[in-house]
Protein backbone atom coordinates (compact mmCIF):
# COMPACT_ATOMS: atom_id res chain seq x y z
CA UNK A 1 0.00 0.00 0.00
CA UNK A 2 1.53 3.89 -0.88
CA UNK A 3 2.16 5.94 1.67
CA UNK A 4 -0.17 8.78 0.27
CA UNK A 5 -2.71 6.20 0.57
CA UNK A 6 -1.96 5.30 3.90
CA UNK A 7 -2.39 9.23 4.89
CA UNK A 8 -5.55 9.74 3.44
CA UNK A 9 -7.10 6.85 5.35
CA UNK A 10 -5.78 7.90 8.57
CA UNK A 11 -7.39 11.56 7.82
CA UNK A 12 -10.54 9.85 7.51
CA UNK A 13 -10.48 7.76 10.08
CA UNK A 14 -9.41 10.69 12.47
CA UNK A 15 -12.30 12.93 10.68
CA UNK A 16 -15.06 10.56 10.88
CA UNK A 17 -13.97 9.35 14.39
CA UNK A 18 -14.43 12.77 15.83
CA UNK A 19 -17.40 13.87 14.02
CA UNK A 20 -19.29 10.82 14.52
CA UNK A 21 -18.04 10.93 18.44
CA UNK A 22 -19.03 14.18 18.96
CA UNK A 23 -23.11 13.19 17.15
CA UNK A 24 -23.02 10.26 19.69
CA UNK A 25 -21.99 12.22 22.46
CA UNK A 26 -24.92 14.97 21.90
CA UNK A 27 -27.19 11.75 21.61
CA UNK A 28 -26.23 10.79 25.69
CA UNK A 29 -24.28 7.93 24.56
CA UNK A 30 -20.13 7.70 25.47
CA UNK A 31 -18.03 8.68 22.15
CA UNK A 32 -16.58 5.60 22.24
CA UNK A 33 -19.63 4.03 20.60
CA UNK A 34 -19.56 6.40 17.99
CA UNK A 35 -15.75 5.98 17.47
CA UNK A 36 -16.87 2.03 16.90
CA UNK A 37 -19.23 2.32 14.74
CA UNK A 38 -16.79 4.37 12.42
CA UNK A 39 -14.41 1.71 12.10
CA UNK A 40 -17.97 -0.93 11.00
CA UNK A 41 -18.79 1.44 8.63
CA UNK A 42 -15.32 2.11 7.15
CA UNK A 43 -14.21 -1.47 7.08
CA UNK A 44 -14.97 -4.56 5.78
CA UNK A 45 -18.28 -5.27 7.58
CA UNK A 46 -19.68 -2.22 5.40
CA UNK A 47 -18.39 0.31 3.12
CA UNK A 48 -14.70 -1.67 3.00
CA UNK A 49 -12.81 1.15 2.13
CA UNK A 50 -10.32 0.72 4.66
CA UNK A 51 -8.83 -2.21 6.14
CA UNK A 52 -6.31 -3.07 9.10
CA UNK A 53 -2.59 -2.61 8.21
CA UNK A 54 0.82 -2.56 9.56
CA UNK A 55 1.13 0.97 10.01
CA UNK A 56 -2.76 1.54 11.32
CA UNK A 57 -2.10 -1.40 14.20
CA UNK A 58 1.01 0.70 15.34
CA UNK A 59 -1.06 3.85 15.66
CA UNK A 60 -3.82 1.55 17.61
CA UNK A 61 -1.28 0.02 19.52
CA UNK A 62 0.54 3.28 20.43
CA UNK A 63 -3.56 4.36 21.29
CA UNK A 64 -4.17 1.68 23.88
CA UNK A 65 -0.96 2.31 25.93
CA UNK A 66 -1.47 5.71 25.90
CA UNK A 67 -4.97 5.27 26.97
CA UNK A 68 -3.97 2.76 29.58
CA UNK A 69 -1.45 5.94 31.20
CA UNK A 70 -4.36 7.09 31.25
CA UNK A 71 -6.50 5.70 33.03
CA UNK A 72 -3.70 4.81 35.61
CA UNK A 73 -3.06 9.13 35.42
CA UNK A 74 -7.26 9.43 36.27
CA UNK A 75 -7.18 6.37 38.86
CA UNK A 76 -7.50 7.89 42.39
CA UNK A 77 -6.79 5.12 44.68
CA UNK A 78 -7.37 7.73 47.94
CA UNK A 79 -11.16 7.68 46.55
CA UNK A 80 -11.07 4.08 46.98
CA UNK A 81 -9.83 4.32 50.40
CA UNK A 82 -12.34 7.18 51.38
CA UNK A 83 -15.24 5.26 50.07
CA UNK A 84 -14.37 2.63 52.43
CA UNK A 85 -14.70 -1.32 52.32
CA UNK A 86 -18.16 -1.08 50.56
CA UNK A 87 -16.38 0.14 47.62
CA UNK A 88 -14.25 -2.83 48.18
CA UNK A 89 -16.79 -5.17 48.42
CA UNK A 90 -18.80 -4.24 45.58
CA UNK A 91 -15.68 -3.95 43.16
CA UNK A 92 -14.60 -7.73 43.87
CA UNK A 93 -18.54 -8.63 43.89
CA UNK A 94 -18.25 -7.05 40.16
CA UNK A 95 -14.75 -8.59 38.96
CA UNK A 96 -16.18 -12.44 40.67
CA UNK A 97 -19.41 -12.47 39.52
CA UNK A 98 -19.21 -11.43 35.83
CA UNK A 99 -16.05 -13.39 35.48
CA UNK A 100 -17.84 -16.28 37.35
CA UNK A 101 -20.78 -16.47 35.78
CA UNK A 102 -19.35 -15.69 31.83
CA UNK A 103 -16.70 -18.31 32.31
CA UNK A 104 -19.74 -21.18 33.55
CA UNK A 105 -22.06 -20.04 30.70
CA UNK A 106 -19.35 -20.28 27.65
CA UNK A 107 -17.34 -23.68 29.38
CA UNK A 108 -20.15 -25.06 30.68
CA UNK A 109 -23.25 -24.01 28.54
CA UNK A 110 -21.88 -23.21 25.41
CA UNK A 111 -18.32 -25.91 25.76
CA UNK A 112 -15.43 -23.36 24.54
CA UNK A 113 -12.13 -23.72 25.75
CA UNK A 114 -11.01 -22.73 28.95
CA UNK A 115 -8.97 -19.83 27.47
CA UNK A 116 -11.71 -18.31 25.13
CA UNK A 117 -14.17 -18.69 28.41
CA UNK A 118 -11.23 -16.86 30.81
CA UNK A 119 -11.41 -13.76 27.93
CA UNK A 120 -14.65 -13.67 27.57
CA UNK A 121 -14.89 -13.67 31.37
CA UNK A 122 -12.05 -11.25 32.13
CA UNK A 123 -13.71 -8.70 29.15
CA UNK A 124 -17.07 -8.95 31.51
CA UNK A 125 -15.13 -7.54 34.37
CA UNK A 126 -14.25 -3.64 33.07
CA UNK A 127 -16.26 -0.85 34.69
CA UNK A 128 -15.58 2.12 32.81
CA UNK A 129 -14.78 4.41 35.22
CA UNK A 130 -15.22 7.62 32.87
CA UNK A 131 -18.64 6.42 31.59
CA UNK A 132 -19.79 6.25 34.84
CA UNK A 133 -18.41 9.33 36.20
CA UNK A 134 -20.27 10.95 33.14
CA UNK A 135 -23.97 9.08 33.96
CA UNK A 136 -23.32 10.31 37.41
CA UNK A 137 -22.64 13.86 36.99
CA UNK A 138 -25.65 13.51 34.22
CA UNK A 139 -28.08 12.64 36.96
CA UNK A 140 -26.41 15.17 39.27
CA UNK A 141 -25.16 12.15 42.00
CA UNK A 142 -21.71 12.00 41.48
CA UNK A 143 -21.19 13.20 45.18
CA UNK A 144 -23.58 11.45 46.51
CA UNK A 145 -23.04 8.27 49.05
CA UNK A 146 -24.08 5.83 45.95
CA UNK A 147 -21.54 7.94 43.83
CA UNK A 148 -18.84 7.86 45.70
CA UNK A 149 -19.25 3.96 46.68
CA UNK A 150 -19.22 3.16 42.33
CA UNK A 151 -16.41 5.83 41.58
CA UNK A 152 -14.09 3.57 44.33
CA UNK A 153 -15.33 0.43 43.27
CA UNK A 154 -14.45 1.57 39.39
CA UNK A 155 -11.25 2.01 40.69
CA UNK A 156 -10.46 -1.44 42.21
CA UNK A 157 -12.14 -2.47 39.44
CA UNK A 158 -9.89 -1.30 36.96
CA UNK A 159 -6.59 -2.18 38.79
CA UNK A 160 -7.75 -5.85 39.09
CA UNK A 161 -9.23 -5.33 35.28
CA UNK A 162 -5.51 -4.58 33.64
CA UNK A 163 -4.29 -7.12 36.28
CA UNK A 164 -6.52 -9.76 35.15
CA UNK A 165 -5.82 -9.50 31.92
CA UNK A 166 -1.82 -9.28 31.83
CA UNK A 167 -2.29 -12.85 33.33
CA UNK A 168 -4.02 -13.82 30.29
CA UNK A 169 -2.44 -12.21 28.04
CA UNK A 170 0.79 -14.55 29.47
CA UNK A 171 -1.30 -17.79 29.88
CA UNK A 172 -2.39 -16.83 25.66
CA UNK A 173 1.45 -16.49 24.53
CA UNK A 174 2.33 -19.81 26.87
CA UNK A 175 -0.51 -21.59 26.07
CA UNK A 176 -1.23 -22.77 29.11
CA UNK A 177 -3.01 -22.02 32.49
CA UNK A 178 0.01 -22.63 35.25
CA UNK A 179 1.38 -21.31 38.49
CA UNK A 180 4.59 -19.78 36.82
CA UNK A 181 2.92 -18.13 34.69
CA UNK A 182 1.07 -16.67 37.59
CA UNK A 183 4.41 -16.15 39.66
CA UNK A 184 6.17 -14.22 36.70
CA UNK A 185 3.70 -11.88 36.41
CA UNK A 186 3.06 -11.15 39.92
CA UNK A 187 7.24 -10.66 39.97
CA UNK A 188 6.82 -8.44 37.34
CA UNK A 189 4.07 -6.04 38.73
CA UNK A 190 5.71 -6.22 42.11
CA UNK A 191 9.09 -4.92 40.24
CA UNK A 192 6.91 -2.34 38.47
CA UNK A 193 5.15 -1.00 41.41
CA UNK A 194 8.74 -0.28 42.99
CA UNK A 195 10.27 1.03 40.20
CA UNK A 196 7.54 3.28 38.71
CA UNK A 197 7.17 5.80 41.99
CA UNK A 198 10.68 6.33 41.75
CA UNK A 199 11.08 6.30 38.13
CA UNK A 200 8.12 9.41 38.30
CA UNK A 201 9.43 11.14 41.11
CA UNK A 202 12.56 11.72 39.61
CA UNK A 203 11.31 12.98 36.44
CA UNK A 204 9.01 15.07 38.33
CA UNK A 205 11.79 16.57 40.64
CA UNK A 206 13.95 17.31 37.28
CA UNK A 207 11.29 19.09 35.04
CA UNK A 208 9.84 20.76 37.80
CA UNK A 209 13.63 22.46 38.70
CA UNK A 210 14.96 22.97 35.69
CA UNK A 211 12.15 22.81 33.10
CA UNK A 212 11.76 26.16 32.57
CA UNK A 213 15.04 26.90 31.94
CA UNK A 214 14.78 25.71 27.95
CA UNK A 215 13.26 27.55 25.61
CA UNK A 216 11.37 24.55 23.95
CA UNK A 217 8.07 23.96 24.07
CA UNK A 218 6.53 20.39 24.96
CA UNK A 219 9.40 19.16 26.95
CA UNK A 220 7.01 17.53 29.75
CA UNK A 221 4.57 15.53 26.92
CA UNK A 222 8.10 14.51 25.23
CA UNK A 223 9.54 12.95 28.29
CA UNK A 224 6.47 11.13 29.31
CA UNK A 225 5.58 9.78 25.88
CA UNK A 226 9.22 8.60 26.12
CA UNK A 227 8.64 7.44 29.39
CA UNK A 228 5.62 5.69 28.33
CA UNK A 229 6.86 3.80 25.63
CA UNK A 230 9.94 2.56 27.02
CA UNK A 231 7.85 1.04 30.13
CA UNK A 232 5.82 -0.63 27.42
CA UNK A 233 8.79 -2.06 25.55
CA UNK A 234 10.07 -3.34 29.29
CA UNK A 235 6.54 -5.19 29.83
CA UNK A 236 6.81 -6.79 26.52
CA UNK A 237 9.96 -7.78 27.33
CA UNK A 238 9.38 -9.69 30.15
CA UNK A 239 6.24 -11.16 27.91
CA UNK A 240 2.86 -8.73 29.49
CA UNK A 241 0.82 -6.57 27.13
CA UNK A 242 2.51 -3.63 26.59
CA UNK A 243 -0.36 -1.40 28.01
CA UNK A 244 0.85 -2.62 31.12
CA UNK A 245 3.77 -0.08 31.25
CA UNK A 246 1.66 2.60 30.08
CA UNK A 247 -1.02 1.83 32.97
CA UNK A 248 1.77 1.77 35.74
CA UNK A 249 3.79 5.04 34.45
CA UNK A 250 0.28 6.64 34.28
CA UNK A 251 -0.63 5.57 37.87
CA UNK A 252 3.08 6.28 39.23
CA UNK A 253 2.58 9.76 37.72
CA UNK A 254 -1.11 10.42 39.78
CA UNK A 255 -0.97 12.72 42.34
CA UNK A 256 -3.18 10.65 44.12
CA UNK A 257 -0.52 7.10 44.34
CA UNK A 258 0.19 5.85 46.87
CA UNK A 259 2.41 2.82 48.76
CA UNK A 260 3.68 2.47 51.94
CA UNK A 261 6.18 5.19 50.66
CA UNK A 262 3.92 6.65 48.53
CA UNK A 263 2.72 9.58 49.93
CA UNK A 264 6.51 10.99 49.90
CA UNK A 265 7.43 9.94 46.63
CA UNK A 266 4.13 10.66 44.45
CA UNK A 267 4.45 13.85 42.10
CA UNK A 268 3.39 17.17 43.43
CA UNK A 269 -0.18 18.03 42.51
CA UNK A 270 0.79 21.33 39.93
CA UNK A 271 3.17 18.60 38.15
CA UNK A 272 0.66 16.14 37.78
CA UNK A 273 -1.89 18.61 36.40
CA UNK A 274 0.87 19.71 33.98
CA UNK A 275 1.21 16.02 32.84
CA UNK A 276 -2.58 15.73 32.15
CA UNK A 277 -3.06 18.92 30.37
CA UNK A 278 -0.01 17.84 27.79
CA UNK A 279 -0.76 15.02 27.56
CA UNK A 280 -4.86 15.26 27.29
CA UNK A 281 -4.26 16.35 23.26
CA UNK A 282 -2.42 13.50 22.66
CA UNK A 283 -3.85 10.83 24.18
CA UNK A 284 -7.09 12.06 22.44
CA UNK A 285 -5.50 11.42 18.98
CA UNK A 286 -4.26 8.42 19.68
CA UNK A 287 -6.85 6.31 21.39
CA UNK A 288 -9.84 7.00 18.71
CA UNK A 289 -7.74 5.17 16.18
CA UNK A 290 -7.34 2.08 18.55
CA UNK A 291 -11.17 2.23 18.90
CA UNK A 292 -12.04 2.65 15.12
CA UNK A 293 -9.60 0.01 14.26
CA UNK A 294 -11.66 -2.30 16.87
CA UNK A 295 -14.60 -1.88 14.26
CA UNK A 296 -11.93 -2.45 11.52
CA UNK A 297 -11.53 -5.70 12.75
CA UNK A 298 -14.82 -6.36 13.06
CA UNK A 299 -16.33 -8.40 9.60
CA UNK A 300 -19.99 -8.66 10.42
CA UNK A 301 -20.78 -10.42 7.23
CA UNK A 302 -18.36 -13.52 8.37
CA UNK A 303 -20.83 -14.09 11.20
CA UNK A 304 -23.76 -16.40 10.70
CA UNK A 305 -26.59 -13.76 11.72
CA UNK A 306 -29.24 -16.89 11.27
CA UNK A 307 -27.22 -19.10 13.54
CA UNK A 308 -28.78 -19.27 17.16
CA UNK A 309 -25.48 -19.82 18.56
CA UNK A 310 -24.76 -16.35 17.81
CA UNK A 311 -28.13 -14.76 19.57
CA UNK A 312 -28.42 -17.26 22.15
CA UNK A 313 -24.85 -16.47 23.54
CA UNK A 314 -24.85 -12.46 22.84
CA UNK A 315 -28.39 -12.14 24.60
CA UNK A 316 -26.94 -14.82 27.58
CA UNK A 317 -23.46 -13.50 27.92
CA UNK A 318 -25.24 -9.85 28.37
CA UNK A 319 -28.06 -11.01 30.97
CA UNK A 320 -24.97 -12.63 32.63
CA UNK A 321 -23.02 -9.15 32.53
CA UNK A 322 -25.55 -7.22 33.36
CA UNK A 323 -26.82 -9.41 36.48
CA UNK A 324 -23.32 -9.64 37.48
CA UNK A 325 -22.78 -6.39 38.13
CA UNK A 326 -26.05 -5.53 39.64
CA UNK A 327 -25.51 -8.55 41.84
CA UNK A 328 -22.50 -6.80 43.23
CA UNK A 329 -24.29 -3.94 44.30
CA UNK A 330 -26.43 -6.09 46.27
CA UNK A 331 -23.82 -7.44 48.41
CA UNK A 332 -23.96 -3.96 50.70
CA UNK A 333 -27.05 -5.68 52.82
CA UNK A 334 -26.71 -2.58 55.00
CA UNK A 335 -27.93 -0.35 52.21
CA UNK A 336 -31.49 0.66 51.06
CA UNK A 337 -32.69 -1.04 47.97
CA UNK A 338 -32.63 1.49 45.75
CA UNK A 339 -29.51 2.33 46.44
CA UNK A 340 -27.74 -0.95 46.25
CA UNK A 341 -29.87 -1.19 43.17
CA UNK A 342 -28.47 2.34 41.34
CA UNK A 343 -24.75 1.34 42.59
CA UNK A 344 -25.56 -2.11 40.60
CA UNK A 345 -26.44 -0.59 37.81
CA UNK A 346 -23.71 2.18 37.38
CA UNK A 347 -21.24 -0.24 37.81
CA UNK A 348 -22.94 -2.03 34.27
CA UNK A 349 -20.97 0.25 31.68
CA UNK A 350 -17.48 -1.76 30.30
CA UNK A 351 -16.29 0.88 27.07
CA UNK A 352 -12.86 1.05 26.70
CA UNK A 353 -11.31 -1.00 29.25
CA UNK A 354 -13.35 -3.96 28.01
CA UNK A 355 -12.93 -3.23 24.22
CA UNK A 356 -9.30 -3.72 25.38
CA UNK A 357 -9.69 -6.81 26.94
CA UNK A 358 -11.41 -7.88 23.48
CA UNK A 359 -9.46 -6.84 21.25
CA UNK A 360 -5.91 -7.96 23.05
CA UNK A 361 -8.14 -11.57 23.19
CA UNK A 362 -8.37 -11.30 19.12
CA UNK A 363 -5.03 -10.25 18.52
CA UNK A 364 -3.73 -13.29 20.99
CA UNK A 365 -5.81 -15.75 18.76
CA UNK A 366 -8.50 -16.90 21.46
CA UNK A 367 -11.63 -14.65 21.07
CA UNK A 368 -11.94 -15.24 16.69
CA UNK A 369 -15.16 -14.86 14.66
CA UNK A 370 -18.77 -14.98 16.51
CA UNK A 371 -17.20 -15.12 19.90
CA UNK A 372 -15.22 -11.75 19.30
CA UNK A 373 -18.24 -10.18 17.58
CA UNK A 374 -20.53 -11.10 20.42
CA UNK A 375 -18.07 -9.98 23.18
CA UNK A 376 -17.39 -6.65 21.33
CA UNK A 377 -21.44 -6.54 20.79
CA UNK A 378 -22.34 -7.06 24.62
CA UNK A 379 -20.10 -4.58 25.61
CA UNK A 380 -21.17 -2.02 23.39
CA UNK A 381 -25.15 -2.80 24.35
CA UNK A 382 -23.48 -2.30 28.36
CA UNK A 383 -22.08 1.32 27.22
CA UNK A 384 -24.48 2.61 25.21
CA UNK A 385 -27.75 2.08 26.84
CA UNK A 386 -26.60 2.36 30.37
CA UNK A 387 -27.08 6.03 30.25
CA UNK A 388 -30.36 5.68 29.30
CA UNK A 389 -31.70 3.03 31.93
CA UNK A 390 -29.56 4.79 34.87
CA UNK A 391 -31.38 8.43 33.49
CA UNK A 392 -35.13 6.97 33.80
CA UNK A 393 -34.41 5.00 37.39
CA UNK A 394 -33.51 8.46 38.67
CA UNK A 395 -36.33 10.28 36.80
CA UNK A 396 -38.27 7.64 38.22
CA UNK A 397 -37.19 6.59 41.76
CA UNK A 398 -34.48 9.85 42.53
CA UNK A 399 -37.03 11.72 45.15
CA UNK A 400 -37.62 8.62 47.19
CA UNK A 401 -36.37 8.84 50.94
CA UNK A 402 -33.58 6.41 50.48
CA UNK A 403 -32.05 8.21 47.97
CA UNK A 404 -32.61 11.27 49.41
CA UNK A 405 -30.93 10.36 52.49
CA UNK A 406 -27.42 9.35 50.39
CA UNK A 407 -26.85 12.89 49.49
Amino acid sequence: MEGAEVLLQLAIILAAARIAGEIVMHLGAPSVIGELLVGVVLGPSQLGWIHPNDFLRLLADIGIILLLFQVGLETNIRRLTAAGTEASVVALGGVVFPMLGSYFLCREVFEMPVLVSLFVGGAMTATSIGVTVRILKDVGRQNSREGQVVLGAAVLDDILGVLILAFLFQMSIAHEVGYGVLLNLVAFIGLFFVISPIVAELISSVLSRYGHITELPGLVATLIVSLVLFFAWVAHAVGAPELLGGFVVGLALSRRFFLPFGAKMAPDVAFTDQVRSEMGPIVQLFTPIFFVGVGLSLDLRIVNWESPFVWMFSLSLAVVAIAGKVMAGHLLFREPRLVRQAIGMAMVPRAEVGLVFAELGRVAGVLEGEVYAAVVLVIVYTTAFSTFWIKLFYRRYGESEALKDSD
